[in-house]
């Protein structure tokens, strides 16, 4: 049942005009369950309709959202039921025999955590709008306010203004989707930095240091005024999810929702992991949040939201996640080396990059599943939208003589082409040309429009750096396959020599030149022979027993480095400064200073 609190509260509002109520009782968890109830205000017409979105927003895939929704009732202001038919996948019309206000109910199933759109348990809820809260059209940019019964002992938390321990407001639906409530059992801890308000909301327990986190968030939150001037929110709360049944992260306007498994803060890699994450919804907030490409302004919930921009939205937000956190000395220069030549060592291993560009793997980001068919023929937008930043970062860089950066661009991007405006391809190249006085239109159609091909050698050696396999790196044998379950193939590299001899995903190895293999000795078999040499691979192909004659290739062994190149200029270091905000981090002997 509503408490009486709420009732009352919601009730002292039901004159308005037009304001939308949402009231949701979660006072029995352990099911999933909750009930919700929603008052919208009277309007024109002898139909109401109501949706739920098809998607949520941070998430570019059409969801089952309202797989949810049970025991849907609708009633007039006299409580009088109200006919009603649903009409598409996230619709429902209501029959009006004059205008009313109208008062829907239903119950939710929420049990899906990973998908960070709704969850409950005896313990927590975490609340997406877009999973759980049907909107009107025709009142879609109406006021609203949120309220929750909750067991004793819960606390409530959004981005979204708060009238007491468990209510809060919006301006209109659009902000209400965009600010997830996470409410039940969790440790808390707030901070204020540049006039904004922080919250940290950790629900689950794990190897964390809440104390940690802060001082790097504050750090954090202050690097991102070298990319923009001045905060698009108020208030904004980090809400982490410690457990072991999801990972994953998604952005909000006001808030952001982290999930990793719940001993994953402690060591230094996984920590770094956690914190690049939350750099990167951070950055959010500004980047898809603030400012975004035309043809998602505004959000068509019922639809897919199709542009070539969205590499600007991921990837470039990819892009920055590092160097926020190398400005505010959470990360070190080693650490950012590191994981800079980590990316582009995959990329150069992602067959899809020689098919496809980074402008068509954002159309396609409605439709791509993965497996290995994607591998060998398309790009992903954060990886590849990384190194489509990385490129026109250098160019700018190099066309301005280090007045200008890819920094410069998001800046203008934010100052004028806020929502409730977009921006578009031509916006973008308007930019550049101003910056720089180059018209970019050629270099977009070779770098962006076309598959990305990148010379790394001589684009990094601008910024005084050279790649490596390091002094103890040989060739050793090669085949391209990724073993999945067992000896069955995930994938096969396209090109690759087992490419060639006709492997496939989905083949189960079961001996080389006639003797028995094991998953764990694979690697130890092939590396028993030289490139150019000839191994007969026996597998079970379509539940068929063949025999493949594979030509051997070869590959560097070893991890790929990013090194200082010997005696590097002034102008090298210079670049590398503009490039990422800080001094020459290596002595005279090539080694990093600290």
């Amino acid at each position: 049942m509503l408490s009486l609190t709420s009732l009352l509260a919601l009730g002292s509002v039901s004159q308005a005009a037009a304001e939308v109520q949402y009231q949701i009782d979660i006072s029995s968890p352990e099911h999933h369950m909750a009930n919700v109830r929603a008052l919208f205000p009277a309007t024109e017409g002898n139909v109401l309709q109501l949706n739920l979105p098809i998607w949520r927003t941070g998430r570019y895939q059409v969801l089952p959202l309202a797989d949810g929704v049970r025991h849907f009732e609708a009633r007039d202001a006299a409580g009088k039921a109200l006919s009603w038919q649903r009409t598409d996948v996230g619709e429902w019309q209501i029959n009006l025999e004059q205008p009313t206000a109208v008062t829907i109910s239903y119950q939710l199933y929420a049990n899906e955590l990973g998908q960070r759109v709704r969850h409950i348990d005896a313990t927590h809820a975490f609340l997406d709008a877009s999973g759980t809260l049907m909107y009107s059209p025709n009142l879609r940019q109406e006021s609203v306010q949120v309220a929750l019964t909750v067991p004793a002992g819960w606390q409530s938390f959004s981005g979204m203004t708060r009238l007491g321990p468990q209510q809060f407001s919006a301006a209109n639906y659009d902000v209400l989707v965009d600010s997830p409530i996470e409410t039940g059992i969790s440790q808390q801890r707030s901070f204020d930095a540049d006039g904004k308000r922080y919250q940290l909301v950790v629900w689950g327990t794990g190897n964390y240091n809440l104390e940690q986190i802060v001082g790097d968030l504050k750090k954090v939150t202050a690097a991102s005024q070298a990319i923009w001037d001045g905060y698009p929110f108020d208030n904004y709360v980090f809400m982490v999810h410690a457990t072991n049944g999801a990972r994953g992260a998604t952005e909000h306007i006001n808030s952001t929702v982290i999930q990793l498994p719940r001993f994953n803060f402690r060591e230094r890699n996984d920590y770094l992991r956690f914190i690049s994450t939350a750099s990167h919804e951070f950055i959010h907030t500004w980047n898809v949040k603030a400012y975004r490409p035309d043809a998602m302004v505004p959000y068509r919930y019922q639809q897919e939201n199709m542009t070539p921009l969205l590499w600007i939205a991921e990837g470039s937000t990819s892009y920055f996640q590092n160097q926020l956190l190398l400005r505010a000395g959470v990360m070190t220069p080693k650490e950012f080396l590191d994981d800079l030549a980590k990316r582009i060592d995959a990329n150069q291993h992602t067959p899809g990059r020689e098919v496809q560009s980074v402008a068509a793997a954002s159309l396609n980001q409605w439709t791509s599943r993965g497996g290995d068919y994607a591998v060998n023929n398309s790009v992903n937008i954060y990886s590849e939208g990384y190194m489509a930043s990385l490129a026109l970062d250098f160019s700018l860089l190099h066309d301005t003589a280090l007045k200008a950066s890819y920094r410069d661009v998001h800046r203008r991007l934010y100052r004028d082409y806020r929502v409730p405006k977009g921006y578009d391809v031509a916006d973008v190249q308007q930019i550049l040309q101003q910056l720089s006085g180059r018209d970019y239109h050629d270099w977009w159609q070779q770098h962006i429009d076309a598959p990305l091909s990148l010379n790394f050698a001589a684009l990094l050696a601008q910024a005084g750096l050279q790649l490596s396999y390091g002094n103890d790196s040989k060739m050793q044998p090669y085949i391209g396959v990724t073993l999945g379950d067992g000896l069955t193939l995930s994938r096969v590299a396209r090109n690759s020599p087992a490419w060639q001899a006709g492997l496939d995903a989905g083949d189960e190895l079961l001996a080389l030149n006639g003797i028995k293999l094991t998953a764990e000795g694979f690697s130890k078999r092939l590396n028993d022979f030289q490139a150019g040499e000839t191994i007969a691979l026996t597998l079970f192909s379509n539940d068929t027993l063949v025999t493949r004659q594979v030509v051997l290739g070869q590959q560097a062994s070893g991890k790929l480095q990013l090194q200082p190149v010997n005696g590097a200029s002034g102008r090298q270091k210079a670049f590398f400064k503009a490039w990422l905000g800080i001094d020459w981090p290596f002595d005279n002997k090539g080694n990093f200073k600290n």
